[in-house]
């Protein structure tokens, strides 16, 4: 028995599911593909048992033309679960909060930054019923940031600058001008920020490089992070004298510098490098390290 118009609207299809074909076809000239066969299904979609779902980060964002919700989440690999996850979220977030969800996608992968900036799309071909379409950002579009001046006038995105491109060549002065620019803001907030520099560097010797250089920054070492440090045997430069302990942890960053980009260091360089006992001057090294095309360089006088 039918007893409302809403019921009857759509139960006719069940009747006759072919009808909704020929709707599409004909009435919406929509080019809906013949199908094979049409199936009934069941029509209930409560979830009985509870479903976890969660968001990396979730802002709400009040701007002059409306509400927006901003959905952040951070994409290791490919994963084509997301493909329907994605969708989901910001519909249940828009039926809750009835703002406009705004999806973005993180990653240090430009393959996975490729995958995801792919539009979802729902439907069939030349007619979509939903598309997400995520914005991302990741190695590709995220400035590389090697500029000390540069970095202090944005530092959260010279962070982000360095987690993104926290490997390859160009690491070092990436890393470099952002220990300087930490030194421009507060205490607190920089420590954070280390720390998350410090979980993104999968890099061995792009995390090894950082480290030398939080060491010459007196509240990383009583961050949290810094325990781990100890742990590692890096402390002792520190137990036997903080002036010898940066003066010894400058020369191998110096050296790492140029061996981590291929640079080969003559003996007389190496030499000079790890003889020297002016903090200084293994200081102006190191950053010429960062982009000197010949090891050599280093000795230069100006």
């Amino acid at each position: 028995m039918v007893g409302s118009s809403h019921e009857a609207l759509h139960r006719i299809f069940q009747k006759d599911p072919a009808l909704l074909t020929r709707a599409l076809q004909r009435v919406l000239h929509v080019p809906f593909p013949e199908p094979r066969e049409i199936a009934a299904l069941n029509v209930d979609l409560t979830e009985i048992e509870p479903v976890e779902r969660r968001v990396d980060t979730l802002l709400r964002a009040e701007t002059d033309e409306g509400t927006y919700l901003l959905v952040v989440e951070s994409q290791g690999k490919v994963d084509e679960r997301k493909r329907g996850s994605w969708p989901y979220y910001l519909s249940y977030l828009y039926e809750k909060y009835r703002c406009e969800p705004v999806l973005i996608v993180i990653t240090q992968s430009s393959k996975t930054a490729a995958w995801a900036s792919r539009p979802i799309r729902f439907g069939f071909r030349d007619w979509h019923s939903l598309t997400v379409r995520p914005l991302v950002l990741g190695p590709d579009n995220v400035p590389v940031i090697t500029d000390e001046r540069q970095a202090e006038r944005d530092v959260p995105l010279a962070v982000l600058s360095a987690m993104t491109h926290g490997r390859g060549p160009q690491a070092p002065a990436i890393l470099e001008s952002l220990a300087a620019a930490l030194r421009t803001i507060d205490t607190d907030t920089a420590a954070v920020f280390v720390q998350f520099i410090d979980s993104c560097l999968t890099d061995p010797q792009a995390k090894h490089m950082w480290r030398d250089l939080m060491t010459a920054i007196q509240y990383f070492w009583r961050h949290p992070l810094a325990e781990q440090v100890r742990e590692e045997g890096r402390e002792q430069g520190l137990e036997q004298g903080l002036e010898r302990g940066r003066i010894e942890d400058r020369r191998e960053m110096t050296l790492r510098i140029l061996e981590w980009r291929g640079i080969p260091v003559p003996d007389h360089v190496r030499e000079r490098v790890a003889a020297c006992t002016d903090l200084d001057q293994l200081e102006v090294w190191a950053q010429r390290a960062v982009h000197a095309t010949d090891a050599t360089e280093l000795l230069t006088e100006n």
